[in-house]
C-alpha cells in the first residue's frame, strides 16, 4: 500500500498507541536484516511501558494513517539539557515516503519552542537511513571531545550489546 504523505498525521501519542508500538518497532528492525545489518543483540521490541515514560512527558509522537492506525512513533527523553531521541520507526509499508523525516520534525520543532539547546540521538554512521538521514537534517556527529555524558554511556552501552559503526549526533537548535 502506498501511503500519501498529507493522509497521514503526526501527532502526540497517547495510552491507547502503546500496544501498537511494539509491531512498528519490530518492523523497523526489519529492515536492517533486509539491509544485511540485522541489529547485533536480537532483542525483541521493548515492551509498552518502555514507552509509557515518553507518553507521560509529552515526549512521544506518532504518525497516524486514516485507515491503518498508528504507523510510525517517534520516542524520546529529555538528557543532557536537551532532547534525546531514543527510538525512532515506521512499519516497512509505510517506509521511504517522509513519515520518519516529519516525526523528526515535530520532535526537533517541539524542542525549539521549548528553548531547548539541542536534539542528539545514536544511530549507525554508514546505514543511509540512519547518520546521512539525520545529516541531511542537520544533525553532526560528535567526537568524544564534544560527546554529552549521557550520551557517551548510551553508545557505550550499545557498544557492549554488540553494536558496530555507531555515532552520536547533535542538531543544535
Amino acid at each position: 500500500m502506498t501511503t500519501q504523505l498529507a493522509e497521514v498525521v503526526i501527532r502526540p501519542g497517547r495510552a491507547p498507541d502503546l500496544p501498537a508500538l511494539a509491531a512498528i518497532e519490530d518492523s523497523g528492525a526489519e529492515t536492517f536484516t533486509r539491509y544485511g545489518r540485522p541489529l547485533a543483540d536480537g532483542s525483541p521490541p521493548a515492551p509498552p511501558d518502555q514507552w509509557a515514560a515518553a507518553l507521560d512527558a509529552g515526549l512521544l509522537w506518532i504518525a497516524e494513517h486514516p485507515d491503518d492506525g498508528p504507523i510510525g512513533f517517534l520516542a524520546g527523553e529529555l538528557a543532557d539539557g536537551g532532547l534525546y531521541v531514543e527510538e525512532v520507526d515506521v512499519l516497512i509499508a509505510h517506509q521511504q515516503r517522509g513519515h520518519g523525516r516529519r516525526l523528526m520534525q515535530a520532535a526537533i520543532d517541539w524542542a525549539r519552542g521549548r528553548g531547548l539547546p539541542a536534539v542528539t540521538l545514536t544511530t549507525f554512521r554508514g546505514i543511509p537511513w540512519n547518520a546521512p538521514f539525520y545529516a541531511s537534517m542537520g544533525f553532526e556527529i560528535l567526537d568524544a571531545a564534544q560527546m554529552p555524558p549521557m550520551l557517551a554511556a548510551t553508545l557505550a552501552n550499545e557498544a557492549a550489546l554488540g553494536f558496530e559503526d555507531r555515532c552520536g549526533m547533535r542538531l543544535a537548535l
